[in-house]
C-alpha cells in the first residue's frame, strides 16, 4: 500500500462539497434497495467515506443488509453532513431520533456520560489486545448499556489505534518535550488536564477548524490516531509526527433507540451480529494499517520522532497523576473495576 502520495489542488470548500456529493450519490446507488426494504435508516459518521469510519459504516451497512435479506437498509453520510460537523449536537440527534445511526468516538460520548472517560485514562492499556478484551469484555458491556438512558442503543466498540501528537516545528523526544506548545485538544477536561501536567498550552477546539488553525499558526500541533493527520492532509501544516502513544480511544456504533424499535424484533439479532462481525474486522485492519499508515506519513515529509530511553515511564508518571481527578466523574467503582480489569 505504499506509493507516492498524489497532490491535489481542490480547496477545503470543494473537497467539502465533494464529500457531500458522494454521501447524495451513496443515497442515490441505495435508493432502489432502500425502496424495497421494510427499515430505512440513515447513519452518519465523522469522517470521509474512505476513511476507517467511513469503510466501518458501510461495511456494517452491507452486513446488515445482507443478514435481512434487504429488509433493513442502512444509508450512510460521512464527513458529519448530517449534523452540521457538530459532533454534540450528532449525540443529542441521536438520543431525540432525529439520527437513526451514529458511529462516534468515546471521547466525545464522555461529554454526555463520564464513564466514557475510562477508556481514555492515559495510559491505561498497555497493547492492543488489552483494549479489545476491555471493549469486548465486561468494562465495555456496562459502557453499552450506560447509553440507554441517553435513549440510545449501543451495539458495540471498535479500537483506534493509540494517540500521537504531531507539531509543526518541536520534536518531541523527552517528558520536557511538550512544554509550552499549544495542542489542540477535543473539548474533554481528561485531554485538557493531560496536557496541562506535561506542560503543554492545550487549546479545546472543534475538529473543523483544526486545519486552518495550524495554518495560521494559531496552534502549534494537536493530536490522533495517525490515520487522522493522514486523511485530513495535516502533513501539508505540520512537520513531526511524535509516538507518544499517550491514551486510547475507539468508535462506538449505535442507533437511536427509535431506530433499534423500528427495526423489526426477528432482525435484531441479525443487526447486532452484522455489528459484530464488522466490528472484529475493523480491529484488525485498525491495527495492521498503523505501520503502513505511518510509512504514508513519512514519505509525505513528516519526520516521525520516538521518545528517548526512559522518557516514557517519566510521561507515564506524570499522566497517571492525573486519574483522581476524574475518579468522582467515572465513578470510583468503575474507575477501579478498569483499573483491576488491565491488570489481570
Amino acid at each position: 500500500m505504499g506509493g507516492n502520495l498524489m497532490t491535489y489542488t481542490l480547496t477545503r470548500r470543494a473537497l467539502m462539497q465533494g464529500a457531500a456529493a458522494m454521501a447524495l450519490m451513496l443515497a442515490g446507488m441505495l435508493a432502489p434497495q432502500a425502496a424495497l426494504a421494510e427499515t430505512q435508516l440513515r447513519m452518519a459518521v465523522p469522517d470521509p467515506a474512505e476513511s476507517s469510519v467511513g469503510r466501518a459504516a458501510t461495511r456494517f451497512a452491507a452486513l446488515v443488509a445482507e443478514k435481512t435479506s434487504g429488509e433493513v437498509v442502512i444509508q450512510v453520510f460521512p464527513d458529519g453532513i448530517l449534523y452540521g460537523k457538530d459532533q454534540n449536537a450528532a449525540i443529542n440527534q441521536l438520543g431525540s431520533g432525529a439520527l437513526d445511526g451514529l458511529i462516534l468516538a468515546t471521547s466525545v460520548y464522555a461529554s454526555f456520560e463520564p464513564k466514557m472517560n475510562a477508556v481514555s485514562l492515559p495510559y491505561l492499556f498497555s497493547d492492543y489486545d488489552q483494549l479489545q478484551a476491555y471493549l469486548a469484555g465486561a468494562p465495555g458491556q456496562e459502557l453499552l448499556t450506560s447509553m440507554e438512558r441517553l435513549n440510545i442503543k449501543g451495539l458495540g466498540f471498535f479500537l483506534r489505534t493509540f494517540r500521537n501528537v504531531t507539531t509543526r516545528e518541536t520534536a518531541i523526544t523527552t517528558a520536557d518535550g511538550f512544554a509550552g506548545l499549544n495542542l489542540r485538544t477535543p473539548n474533554n477536561p481528561l485531554f485538557v488536564s493531560l496536557f496541562q501536567a506535561l506542560g503543554a498550552n492545550p487549546t479545546p477546539m472543534a475538529f473543523s477548524e483544526v486545519y486552518s488553525a495550524l495554518q495560521l499558526k494559531a496552534i502549534d500541533g494537536q493530536e490522533n490516531p495517525v490515520e487522522v493527520p493522514f486523511n485530513n492532509r495535516l502533513y501539508e501544516v505540520q512537520g513531526h509526527l511524535n509516538i507518544t502513544q499517550h491514551l486510547a480511544d475507539s468508535f462506538l456504533v449505535a442507533l437511536s433507540s427509535a431506530a433499534w424499535q423500528k427495526i423489526p424484533a426477528d432482525h435484531h439479532d441479525a443487526v447486532q451480529a452484522a455489528a459484530s462481525e464488522m466490528i472484529a474486522e475493523q480491529d484488525a485492519q485498525e491495527i495492521a494499517q498503523e505501520a503502513e499508515i505511518i510509512e504514508k506519513l513519512k514519505a509525505a515529509g513528516m519526520q516521525v520522532n520516538l521518545l528517548a530511553d526512559g522518557e516514557l515511564e517519566k510521561i507515564q508518571t506524570v499522566a497517571r497523576g492525573i486519574y483522581p481527578q476524574f475518579e468522582e466523574q467515572i465513578t470510583p467503582e468503575f474507575m477501579q473495576k478498569s483499573i483491576d480489569f488491565v491488570s489481570q
